[in-house]
């Protein structure tokens, strides 16, 4: 894998805080998919969300596949907690234009993980055959159940339980590339 020229596709892309990591290092467990189970609002409501996605077996034999993942990190303050669904929208948006230039760029096996739950419809009909938009939606990295904490701390990356909302959220999208 040419690693300079999809760091040129990343950067042209607008994303300058990333770094790399191998499937095999990306921390896949049990405890994220819980979370989801109790504790997310979207659980059972989206077809990119649990338990509309694989295993966390499956998940982490996927993981293992690549060896190139680009780790890319947001920072963002919102003004209040509403304003975090568009921010994500917004960002998942643009990031499926990324994985589509590292995909042109001869990359077949790029496959991008959205930083936030798929916000890509106002109304998500709840399951992937019912999808509206089956080529944009893409699933989080928490729901393939990746510990997202434990990986980007061997990155380096910033990543703390908030309290409340005047604190600067730490998000991550995975981009895998081989």
């Amino acid at each position: 894998m040419d690693r300079a020229n999809i760091e040129s596709i990343i950067r042209e892309n607008g994303y300058d805080d990333f770094k790399w990591i191998s499937g095999k290092d990306v921390v896949v467990s049990q405890w994220p998919r819980f979370k989801c189970m109790y504790g997310c609002s979207s659980y059972g409501k989206k077809g990119t969300c649990p338990p509309s996605v694989p295993s966390v077996t499956e998940c982490r034999e996927f993981f293992c596949e690549y060896e190139h993942i680009a780790v890319i990190h947001f920072q963002k303050k919102l003004n209040k907690p509403e304003d975090r669904k568009e921010f994500s929208r917004k960002t998942n948006a643009k990031l499926l234009k990324l994985e589509r230039a590292a995909f042109l760029a001869g990359h077949q096996k790029a496959f991008l993980l959205f930083m936030d739950e798929c916000r890509m419809c106002e109304d998500c009909p709840g399951s992937r055959s019912e999808c509206k938009n089956l080529q944009l939606s893409r699933p989080c990295p928490e729901g393939l159940g990746v510990d997202v904490f434990a990986t980007v701390r061997k990155l380096g990356f910033p990543i703390e339980v908030l309290t409340d909302y005047k604190q600067a959220m730490n998000r991550y999208s995975f981009l895998m590339v081989e």
